[in-house]
């Protein structure tokens, strides 16, 4: 069953466990969920008190509903894969994003960059391999949803830096971070993330961005206004799904595409 639980998140939620039901009720022999957006998966700790674990809410759910394996695509958390008591593949579209930096950015002075504390474990990996630079974006967060950047931490004067994150919200992060390495002498600025969720003010402040442009990979579909905005290009994730679920069909190993 492929089911993105993208806006409106509890509408395709609930389209899924209704699915997943009907399925088990049908006798099938096994049911993989296929998320390649996990909704709900920033809320997988109590933050303050008297706050839900939506994430572990969503994974029981799941579960009960008859679901027997999760197959899923760039976790906001890896921890989430525990909140599941059925197994869970968690691919990265690591791959898709690192070829494409490469064929479009062959020859530049490449520096990734991580929004946030968060992210730099996977801002790391990008660099690594791709033998870029890295740089840290030290964001100081006063309300939810609202972001404030104070400093960035690295060397970016002349080079082409591409900011680095998991998901695209309202863009405030990322369009802070654009702004805070555009003062300080960068090149270029690019965006790029896995689920281009787009909410609110998101396509507006992606519009007035210093962002040359924002990389995002087919997860989401994204609705008509993005469409329209040429600043957002879509890579599709779709060959790395297709292989992964032909795997778990015919029972093959699936840890070579965890990379």
């Amino acid at each position: 069953v492929i089911q993105p639980t993208c806006p409106p998140v509890n509408d395709h939620l609930m389209e899924l466990l209704i699915m997943v039901d009907a399925l088990r009720r049908a006798s099938a022999r096994r049911i993989t969920a296929v998320m390649p957006y996990y909704g709900y998966a920033r809320q997988d700790r109590k933050v303050v008190p008297r706050t839900p674990i939506t994430a572990k809410l969503v994974a029981n759910l799941i579960t009960v509903a008859g679901a027997r394996r999760v197959l899923t695509i760039d976790l906001h958390a890896g921890q989430i894969q525990g909140f599941f008591d059925i197994p869970v593949d968690h691919l990265y579209a690591a791959p898709v994003l690192i070829q494409y930096l490469k064929e479009e950015f062959r020859g530049k002075d490449l520096v990734i960059v991580s929004p946030d504390a968060g992210g730099v474990e996977r801002a790391r990996a990008y660099a690594k391999r791709l033998d870029a630079g890295l740089a840290i974006i030290d964001k100081r967060r006063l309300r939810p949803n609202e972001s404030e950047v104070m400093n960035v931490v690295g060397d970016v004067k002349g080079k082409v830096a591409i900011i680095l994150d998991d998901m695209i919200d309202t863009a405030g992060t990322m369009c802070k971070a654009a702004e805070a390495l555009d003062e300080r002498g960068a090149k270029e600025v690019h965006g790029m993330a896995t689920h281009p969720v787009l909410s609110g003010p998101a396509l507006e402040r992606i519009k007035r961005s210093p962002m040359k442009s924002v990389v995002v990979t087919d997860t989401i579909p994204l609705r008509e206004e993005a469409k329209k905005l040429k600043k957002i290009k879509v890579l599709s994730v779709a060959e790395l799904l297709g292989e992964a679920i032909r795997r778990i069909h015919n029972d093959d190993s699936v840890s070579s595409l965890f990379v």
